[in-house]
């Protein structure tokens, strides 16, 4: 389903392109119209003039360096009215065009988030529905709570990533700092993700004690989506490497999977709202376009940064740096 349909772009450029040659229009004849009569007056006063004068060179001369005058005036007032048009129309264009864009992502956004609502719900529901009406031998009921748990998590992350969202849209999340130690935070995620998925395989390297001020509910959000991207996006058979480690003065938390990579064209783009990697209509990855948004605005808020670049021989690495005060 097309979210953008090109007609309604079309519409808006053409009758954005259609007022802009109006304006411009307007202006030639502005200046048509003002530099005709500016020679129809100076042809008034020189037929005013009586050439036996003794001035009459003298006075045309005058005639004509007014009007001369006038039509540089003219050009320099028309000069200056285009390019403030052209400037005017250039940041209305771009504008536009941004907020099109931003609302096609929003559609988007709003069928994903309803299809990932959906999912985990139907899923739970399918659950406990044959848990109701089969008895199950022991192994099989516990695979299906456990299932029906992991759909709850993720329905949970879901919730948690859009009411932050909004409430760092409106300025009402109060940021609870503390001193605390990311060591604990990042290897009790991990060993969350590992439980939550006992077929993937995730490996670590974290160093004991690594203390910060900083919010847990937060880093854990954080921690959090950067694992389950990297397990979105990667093969179901390729590991997912976990490490914090300390260089600089800096905390360095980095993620890194196998899966096929993010193109240089959209590594910075991909810390944007809405944003998700590839076409807006043709992605088979389930996702929001809000984790790593969060993550970005997670990473600034304890005063750090993050980034992502290539791992070898495919995949991405996501860092993040956490400045220590």
């Amino acid at each position: 389903m097309n979210t953008l349909k090109p007609p309604k772009l079309a519409v808006v450029t053409f009758v954005y392109w259609f007022l802009l040659l109006y304006m411009i229009a307007a202006l030639a004849w502005w200046f048509i119209a003002l530099e005709k009569q500016n020679t129809v007056m100076t042809a008034i006063r020189i037929s005013e003039l009586l050439k036996d004068d003794p001035l009459y060179l003298s006075k045309l001369s005058a005639i004509e360096e007014m009007s001369n005058r006038k039509t540089a005036q003219y050009i320099g007032e028309g000069i200056t009215f285009l390019a403030l048009i052209l400037v005017g129309a250039v940041y209305v264009y771009r504008a536009t065009r941004r907020q099109l864009k931003f609302s096609a992502q929003q559609q988007n956004f709003m069928m994903a988030i309803t299809h990932e609502l959906k999912t985990p719900i139907a899923v739970a529901q399918l659950n406990l529905e044959t848990l109701q009406k089969r008895k199950l031998e022991e192994d099989k009921q516990q695979k299906l709570i456990a299932n029906t748990l992991q759909e709850a998590n993720r329905l949970n992350t879901l919730c948690n990533n859009i009411l932050f969202t909004s409430q760092l849209d409106a300025g009402g999340y109060s940021v609870n700092f503390q001193e605390l130690n990311l060591t604990d935070i990042v290897e009790t995620c991990v060993d969350d993700c590992k439980s939550r998925f006992p077929e993937r395989v995730i490996t670590e390297a974290i160093e004991e004690n690594r203390l910060m001020q900083g919010d847990p509910f937060l880093l854990q959000m954080l921690v959090n989506n950067l694992l389950e991207n990297a397990l979105k996006y990667s093969p179901k058979n390729m590991p997912i490497h976990v490490s914090l480690s300390f260089t600089a003065n800096k905390n360095v938390l980095s993620i890194a999977d196998l899966g096929q990579g993010i193109a240089d064209q959209e590594k910075k783009k991909v810390f944007d709202k809405f944003y998700r990697s590839g076409s807006e209509n043709t992605r088979k990855a389930q996702g929001t376009g809000l984790g790593l948004y969060l993550c970005k605005k997670i990473a600034e808020t304890h005063n750090g940064y993050i980034s992502v670049t290539d791992n070898q021989p495919n995949g991405s690495i996501f860092t993040v740096l956490f400045k220590l005060q």
